[in-house]
């Protein structure tokens, strides 16, 4: 959703460059897609949220794996989205909503913007897959990708808090506006940014990682002699995308987990979670107990081995 802006705007000129199409227009386009994309994958989100904080309001099922062995499963999305529905109704699924579509819309504007002036400072003859380029070209990506993060990370905050409310039932966070005041009023201007760290480390590793292996698996192992090379490449980035996110993952669950920490909730507080000094003292705790992939997955999910109970036939 992120790179969505410059393929629509580039698809958009293609198709029609008439008069009647402004930059405004397709602008207007981007962000009201980017609105919608936004609303309809809240839901999963949502849930995934939840599970990060470790709230576990459905018991496991016995499961048998592909080798006959039972097992404990954690109930998976539509279960849990499911049980979110009985408890608030089918409007609680978009808890948090409002926050994120304003961070969409922010980021969009950002990165179109920054991209821009970038592209007008970056012009060169290189060859299409040197190293050289790729370097150039990802660390340009790296700041788009840190400013946006910096101006909208108070948004993700709020929405983070939003949406892990349900765990307390609390009304401390409801509104943008509502929002800024209590954070700002408790925690200062620092409120906004707790968790920004591991959130930006991740995501430029992300990037770091998915431009230079996509780049050597292109340049060394493509064939220039195979007659689908060039689809071959087009699709490398994306499949090189999926792994790396399993690499990063971590630092998102810790950026998730330090928004709501310490904050007030009971999703935040003891017994429910410890208090953290720090990001790091996060992850060591998560990585003590096996928990450093929480969330990473919305099926087959189950129950930790240190927690599972014999279980008899």
């Amino acid at each position: 959703m992120m790179e969505s802006s410059d393929n629509l705007s580039a698809q958009a000129g293609g198709v029609e460059r008439d008069a009647a199409t402004t930059p405004v227009d397709v602008d207007t386009a981007v962000l009201l897609l980017g609105a919608g994309v936004t609303a309809i994958t809240h839901p999963l989100l949502y849930v995934k949220l939840l599970i990060q904080v470790g709230h576990e309001p459905l018991p496991p099922a016995v499961g048998t794996t592909m080798f006959g062995r039972k097992v404990l499963y954690l109930p998976g999305f539509f279960s849990y989205a499911q049980h979110i529905v009985t408890v608030d109704g089918k409007r609680g699924l978009f808890r948090g909503l409002s926050p994120r579509i304003v961070s969409s819309a922010i980021s969009t504007v950002v990165r179109s913007k920054v991209k821009q002036q970038v592209e007008l400072l970056s012009k060169t003859d290189e060859l299409q897959f040197s190293l050289r380029k790729v370097v150039k070209e990802t660390s340009h990506e790296m700041i788009i990708q840190c400013l946006s993060r910096v101006a909208t990370h108070p948004f993700h905050v709020m929405s983070v808090r939003c949406m892990a409310q349900f765990v307390g039932r609390e009304v401390k966070y409801s509104g943008i506006f509502r929002c800024v005041v209590r954070i700002f009023k408790e925690e200062g201007v620092t409120g906004f940014y707790v968790g920004l760290i591991p959130h930006v480390l991740g995501e430029v590793l992300f990037l770091w990682c998915c431009n230079l292996l996509a780049h050597f698996i292109n340049t060394y192992a493509v064939d220039e002699s195979f007659s689908h090379a060039s689809a071959v490449r087009s699709y490398t980035k994306f499949v090189m995308g999926i792994a790396v996110s399993v690499l990063t993952y971590p630092f998102m669950l810790v950026a998730d987990l330090m928004a709501v920490n310490n904050c007030g909730l009971t999703a935040g507080l003891p017994p429910h979670s410890p208090i953290f000094k720090s990001w790091l003292h996060c992850w060591n705790h998560l990585s003590s107990q096996g928990h450093l992939f929480r969330g990473s997955s919305f099926f087959s999910r189950r129950v930790p081995v240190t927690s599972l109970p014999s279980i008899e036939d």
